[in-house]
């Protein structure tokens, strides 16, 4: 895989920002390989997501962001400068069902996603030990209307131990209390079993079931203190009819969940998506 670093950036639009940051790089003898940006007029916002081959760089990458600090300061720039071959450290959190579960340890062991599974956290006992056969730590932390307090101030207490960088809900059944979703904001992904902002909430197989929709889906989103009302990063459907059944459309959109899922998270991990308020700009490939 070759070595790169990755420059995302946000600021206001203006003339001038791609040919100063192409002159920059240029000068440090940096070689683009890969370049997106996208200007939104009607914020005038502009994005930009760059990748450098490291080894085309002539100085470190800690004097690249001393360099690049000045030239930041006077665009506004918010802005991330990392090196992509750095593994983002991953919590995995669910409940009993395990086809997000299955798909991301596929993904990891077989090393098509490049990220450090650090453990799996689960509210419940049942995936035990298909994640310790993968060897990788499991922890229990049941969560009731009695000890939730205590419950996530475990979960919190692992996030911090394992100094993760993100925390993927993949059909873990439980609303994260508002401290942590402030403390690990834009960290932590949730699949949603819904083509939202439709069905929110508990059973939306059942809420799209009783409207009589065509379409069902799944989203890919960040977890916010309002209830699946995070930034989007991906999102899928497939068609349904009157004759597919709730336990069809519950097979059915596994499989979208599994893909939407697996898609966004490896969008994160390559530093393609930007937060603006409550939209994305995601760069695909």
């Amino acid at each position: 895989m070759r070595h790169t670093y990755r420059l995302n950036i946000a600021c206001p639009d203006r003339v001038g920002i791609v040919a100063a940051v192409s002159q920059f790089l240029a000068h440090h003898g940096g070689w683009i390989v890969e370049a997106n940006h996208h200007s939104d007029p009607a914020t005038n916002w502009f994005f930009m997501r760059q990748e450098i081959t490291a080894e085309s760089v002539t100085v470190s990458l800690a004097e690249l962001r001393q360099k690049f600090a000045p030239l930041a300061e006077e665009f506004q720039m918010q802005w991330r400068l990392v090196d992509a071959a750095v593994k983002k450290r991953v919590i995995l959190m669910v409940s009993r069902e395990a086809h997000c579960l299955t798909n991301l340890l596929y993904r990891w062991r077989s090393g098509e996603m490049y990220f450090d599974l650090a453990c799996v956290i689960s509210n419940h006992n049942d995936l035990r030990s298909y994640v310790e056969w993968h060897k990788v730590p499991y922890y229990h932390v049941s969560v009731n209307p009695e000890n939730k307090t205590m419950a996530f101030a475990e979960v919190k207490r692992l996030f911090q131990d394992y100094n993760a960088d993100t925390i993927v809900l993949a059909r873990y059944m439980q609303i994260l209390p508002p401290d942590i979703c402030q403390e690990f904001s834009g960290r932590i992904i949730n699949i949603h079993h819904s083509f939202l902002p439709s069905f929110i909430g508990a059973k939306p197989y059942h809420q799209a079931a009783a409207r009589g929709v065509k379409l069902i889906g799944a989203t890919c989103h960040y977890v916010t203190e309002e209830l699946d009302a995070g930034p989007i990063i991906e999102q899928d459907v497939v068609r349904i009819s009157h004759s597919h059944s709730i336990d069809d459309m519950i097979r059915l959109g596994a499989d979208v969940e599994t893909l939407v899922l697996a898609r966004g998270l490896r969008y994160h991990l390559e530093d393609r998506v930007l937060v603006h308020g409550h939209k994305t700009i995601v760069f695909a490939q």
